[in-house]
């Protein structure tokens, strides 16, 4: 049986997708031109057809995007797993209101695709705990997160 394609995220994703989350992104490697991925938590929906994310300016994130807009975000939520793809671009290269030197990233979702395997689904949601300041990543992460909301 095929998986799911939809052009924009479902409303239960969308939802999902409302808080800071554990995901991984991939982005064309502007050396080699093979796959990169990384471990990002800072996003959210802004629509159906929009989700923004924040990096480290000087991530390699920043500088394979503006070489190959082309990227693909792995969530794990609902007890699946989706693959959402789209082009990418550099809203910011240093977001406001954010004592990081942070780029903010828009992705334009062109394709939602459930890549669960057949016949499974996710039992336990991955988890992941801050292991610096517990007070400075509550404020940090509140201060990127509001950034996102109010683009």
């Amino acid at each position: 049986m095929a998986n799911q394609v939809e052009p924009e995220l479902t409303k239960p994703l969308f939802d999902f997708l409302q808080k800071e989350r554990f995901v991984l992104l991939a982005t064309i490697d502007h050396e080699t031109g093979g796959t990169n991925v990384s471990a990002i938590s800072w996003l959210l929906a802004k629509n159906e057809k929009t989700i923004l994310f924040a990096v480290d300016n000087r991530s390699r994130i920043v500088t394979n995007i503006e070489h190959n807009p082309k990227i693909v975000i792995n969530v794990i939520a609902n007890e699946s797993t989706y693959s959402i793809s789209g082009n990418a671009r550099i809203r910011q290269r240093k977001m406001e209101d954010v004592p990081l030197k942070l780029a903010q990233i828009q992705m334009d979702v062109e394709e939602v695709r459930d890549v669960m395997f057949y016949g499974s689904k996710i039992s336990v949601a991955p988890e992941y705990e801050k292991t610096y300041d517990l007070k400075a990543a509550k404020r940090l992460d509140t201060q990127v997160m509001e950034a996102l909301k109010k683009a």
